[in-house]
C-alpha cells in the first residue's frame, strides 16, 4: 500500500481529478472535520459532489473523521495565523500550537493499526490523504503521513 496527500487551493477541478488519475488512486480518504468549502470556486470538493465524481472515477471514498482536527484545535491554528498575519489559504506551515494539540489530542488516540486494515480490506492500494491546503505542511495530513512514514509506508505529495 502506498499514501498519496492531497489538497485542493489553487487548483482548477481538472487539475485536481487529473492528480488523482494520473496517480492511479483508488481510494480516497477525506480527512476534513467539515466536507464542504465555500463558495463556488472549489465546490467540486464539496461532500456530494466529490463523492459523485470520484465513484464516476471508481475511486472508494471513506470520510475519516477520527484524523480530523477538532474545531478547538482549528481555532488554535487561526489565531496562530492572525498573528502571522497569513490567510489559511496562503499559510506555509502549520503552529507549534495546532502541531501539539492534534498529536496530543487527535493522533494519540488515532488506531492505524484498524485503520490500515479497514483500507487492506477494502483492497486499498494508493491511498490518498485529503484536506483543502494546497502544502501539506500547511496542512494536518503531514502529521498524518509523518506517522505513516515511520509505520514504513511510503508517500508522495500530489
Amino acid at each position: 500500500m502506498e499514501f498519496f496527500t492531497i489538497g485542493v487551493y489553487n487548483s482548477t477541478e481538472q487539475e485536481y481529478f487529473k492528480k488523482l488519475t494520473d496517480n492511479s488512486i483508488d481510494t480516497f480518504c477525506d480527512i476534513r472535520q467539515r466536507r464542504g468549502v465555500r463558495g463556488s470556486k472549489y465546490a467540486f470538493v464539496n461532500s456530494n459532489r466529490l463523492q459523485a465524481r470520484l465513484n464516476e472515477l471508481d475511486i472508494k471514498y471513506g470520510h475519516i473523521i477520527d484524523l480530523a482536527p477538532t474545531s478547538e484545535i482549528r481555532e488554535l491554528q487561526k489565531e496562530a495565523d492572525v498573528q502571522q498575519g497569513e490567510l489559511k489559504r496562503d499559510r506555509n506551515k502549520l503552529g507549534e500550537v495546532f502541531i501539539l494539540a492534534y498529536k496530543n489530542r487527535i493522533l494519540s488516540k488515532f488506531n492505524f493499526d484498524n485503520f490500515l486494515e479497514k483500507l487492506e480490506n477494502v483492497s486499498a492500494n494508493r491511498v490518498v490523504l485529503f484536506c483543502v491546503e494546497e502544502k501539506p505542511e500547511a496542512c494536518h495530513r503531514s502529521i498524518v503521513t509523518d506517522k505513516l512514514q515511520q509505520l514504513g509506508y511510503k508517500i508522495t505529495h500530489l
